[in-house]
């Protein structure tokens, strides 16, 4: 049996913790694989979170956190590939790239976070000498790599058209879902009460969370109840139905409990690219209302496995909303599809392995 000592540098930011936890579960269980992991925190006692230039630029801090921790390791042991997630990891880790079979894995390119940026509190420089550095220092970490993995579509795209990547060098691997894991049996029985919404989002602003309060202040309390789960503060005052649950981790008992119980996921977010939390909602029968940002077409199917709606549309929030809470069967339609879908692209065991199998070969030099 070949072994592969393979280094996993991810980024900890937002969803990309969850990919790494799920990522970890499946390497466990490779007998091939001796992993070696390096986790770059958004904070870390180091001198780049003091320095005046990287202290508030998380781009900066995470590449050369990522260096660091890359040159360590290889003091220390010997590594057949690299693998960074996502590419802030990478940009100043190239030398270990040209020495190392490596891959960059990415959820957006930094074009495709500058279309969504507004929500992130985030806007490209207006200095053009700054993002012409910028832009060359990413296409060089591309071309570094031996092999581009994209969760979406729509970042695959953007590597063809924006940083000039051959197709043949990208593969579409979307995060996968512990199937069973997010299995219920949701229409088993059902007593008669307010129909169950579910929101689950960190950055309550950013994932629309005061757009869907707006909405639960109108029509959708009379007909609503409403679980948030975030990590801000969140001001209900007026507001009954309505519970705010913190510190759930990804796949906690507690948060599980909650999407077996909801009967519809709300995410009105103003800025996201592939959210794993509508992988979640759909695997567990929910039908998704959500917005038309990054990629989340990729993940809803319009009419099929819920409703997309305009970024910051309250109207269409509710009339969603309450189209879905007055139909009970239309719930149910959508959730199986939603189901069926998650089993077809965000299948974990499958998509985890295809991550695996994929380093192996460039490891290999097969790809």
């Amino acid at each position: 049996m070949a072994i592969y000592n393979l280094g996993f540098i991810m980024e900890q930011t937002l969803g990309h913790v969850t990919h790494d936890r799920n990522l970890r579960h499946w390497v466990s269980g490779d007998a091939e694989i001796v992993p070696e992991w390096m986790p770059v925190e958004f904070h870390a006692a180091d001198m780049w979170e003091r320095a005046p230039l990287t202290r508030g630029n998380w781009t900066l801090r995470a590449s050369l956190r990522a260096r660091a921790q890359v040159a360590t390791t290889l003091k220390r042991r010997s590594l057949d590939g690299l693998f960074f997630h996502t590419q802030v990891t990478a940009l100043f880790s190239t030398p270990f790239m040209r020495r190392l079979p490596s891959i960059v894995s990415l959820d957006a390119t930094p074009i495709n976070v500058d279309s969504v940026g507004a929500a992130y509190d985030h806007a490209p420089s207006r200095n053009r000498p700054i993002e012409l550095w910028k832009n060359r220092l990413n296409r060089r970490t591309f071309r570094s790599a031996r092999h581009l993995i994209t969760w979406c579509d729509w970042a695959k795209q953007s590597l063809i058209q924006d940083y000039g990547i051959k197709p043949e060098k990208v593969t579409v691997i979307p995060p996968g879902i512990d199937l069973g894991r997010w299995r219920f049996e949701r229409f088993a029985h059902k007593a008669a009460r307010p129909v169950r919404l579910l929101f689950v989002g960190g950055d309550f602003r950013r994932k629309g969370g005061d757009l869907l309060l707006s909405a639960f202040r109108g029509a959708l309390s009379e007909r609503c109840e409403l679980d948030i789960v975030t990590r801000d503060e969140v001001n209900t005052e007026g507001l009954t139905h309505i519970r705010v649950h913190h510190g759930l981790t990804s796949n906690a008992p507690e948060l599980l409990a909650l999407y077996e119980a909801a009967d519809i996921f709300v995410f009105p977010t103003l800025g996201d690219c592939l959210p794993i939390a509508i992988m979640e909602a759909m695997a567990a029968e929910l039908p998704v209302v959500a917005t038309c940002v990054g990629a989340i077409g990729e993940e809803v199917e319009d009419g099929t496995t819920g409703f997309v709606i305009p970024p910051g549309d309250g109207n269409a929030l509710i009339a969603s909303v309450m189209r879905l809470a007055d139909d009970a069967d239309l719930r149910r339609q959508m959730g199986w599809a939603g189901r069926k879908r998650a089993e077809e692209k965000f299948n974990g065991a499958r998509n985890y392995q295809a991550v695996l199998s994929l380093y192996k070969r460039c490891v290999d030099g097969r790809c």
